[in-house]
């Protein structure tokens, strides 16, 4: 008698009755691992995002307290931007809300948060697809990368469209992909 081996899709595991481990150990002794390249790949660029994100918040802080013009002005012609009256450090400053440069890089930060949020979810929900290692790792790169250069060519120095729209674009199209990939990858046992 020839038995056959047939492949078996990695979440169609999780359905089998006589599976003596949970799903929670399948799902975490399969792929949420350090022995997982693609997992490993995901950790240190969501660490690089997060990093990125953090230091977000020390730039909008930056820009409220940044000379105009390189210190070489008096004290008086700083920009000091607070946007709550209890925020005031200096006593002859006034509450602002409109300060161009600082609403620039809070706008980016704000892009970061609604973006690489779920973006983060879709990659760990794609990692747990048991992706193509190669294809999941470039996209991770990509996804940091094409973040990273949104911030630089938005908060630092504004550089006109399309290039904002570009980076966007980029890393927003690949968590569309992992979602349709995931969404593919579970309809056939639902």
């Amino acid at each position: 008698m020839a038995t056959t081996t047939s492949a078996v899709p990695p979440l169609a595991t999780l359905n089998t009755p006589n599976s003596a481990k949970t799903m929670d150990e399948k799902v975490s002794g399969n792929f949420l691992t350090l022995e997982n390249p693609v997992f490993c790949c995901f950790l240190f660029w969501a660490s690089v995002l997060v990093i990125k994100m953090l230091l977000m918040s020390l730039l909008t802080a930056l820009q409220r307290f940044r000379n105009k013009i390189l210190c070489l002005l008096p004290h008086c012609c700083l920009r000091k931007v607070f946007p709550n009256k209890e925020d005031l450090f200096f006593k002859d400053i006034e509450v602002q809300f409109d300060d161009p440069h600082v609403e620039r890089v809070r706008r980016a930060h704000r892009n970061d948060m609604e973006n690489i949020l779920p973006y983060f979810t879709m990659a760990i929900l794609y990692i747990c697809t048991n992706p193509d290692p190669t294809v999941a790792c470039i996209l991770f790169r990509v996804v940091a990368i094409a973040r990273i250069l949104h911030t630089l060519v938005y908060a630092f120095y504004p550089v006109p469209q399309p290039s904002r729209v570009i980076a966007f674009g980029v890393a927003f199209a690949i968590t569309i992909y992992m979602a349709c990939a995931v969404a593919l990858d579970v309809l056939k046992h639902i």
